[in-house]
């Protein structure tokens, strides 16, 4: 497929439908298609030079397979090329959220520990709100520091039903 093309595919997940974006092989959004907002916004991709187009890809299939295994309690982890755009610290937000394990959760203020700082909470909470690739850097696994749901793009609905599902299918491992 061409540079200047983002593929696109929609899938029925459990929580509704989401859609996936890949560009040059490597996976760049994944979101609930039930967003409030527009999570592709077609005139600004097009003023970059990127042309939309529906197309199922290799990576968006395996994108689609390991989340449908996700959802099934069948995987834990996510083994994809994936392609951010963002600040070097939001780049360096989401890698934290991705070394946080499978049904475990982490407040904000100990992300932002993580990241060097714990007065960088806030911070972290807006990198986490433009998570491009929802579920696969699981920032539904950050909380607040007083254990209550606080902030996803998709609906704190979606985020308690993901990590209820994580919660329920978590492995069990002896200490």
């Amino acid at each position: 497929m061409p540079e200047n093309f983002l593929a696109l595919q929609r899938f029925d997940s459990p929580l509704g439908q989401i859609v996936m974006a890949a560009r040059n092989d490597h996976i760049c959004r994944i979101d609930f298609a039930t967003l409030p907002y527009q999570p592709f916004d077609t005139e600004a991709l097009e003023r970059k030079g990127l042309r939309i187009v529906e197309q199922e890809t290799e990576v968006l299939a395996e994108a689609q397979r390991q989340l449908e295994e996700y959802f099934d309690g069948k995987r834990f982890e996510f083994d994809l090329p994936l392609a951010f755009e963002g600040t070097t610290f939001q780049q360096q937000a989401w890698q934290a959220l991705r070394e946080i394990p499978y049904g475990e959760t982490h407040s904000y203020q100990q992300q932002a520990q993580r990241l060097g700082d714990p007065r960088f909470a806030r911070a972290v909470g807006h990198a986490n709100g433009r998570n491009p690739i929802s579920i696969i850097v699981p920032c539904h696994r950050v909380i607040g520091k007083n254990g209550k749901l606080t902030g996803f793009a998709s609906g704190v609905d979606k985020k308690a039903k993901l990590l209820e599902l994580e919660t329920h299918y978590r492995p069990f491992t002896l200490e």
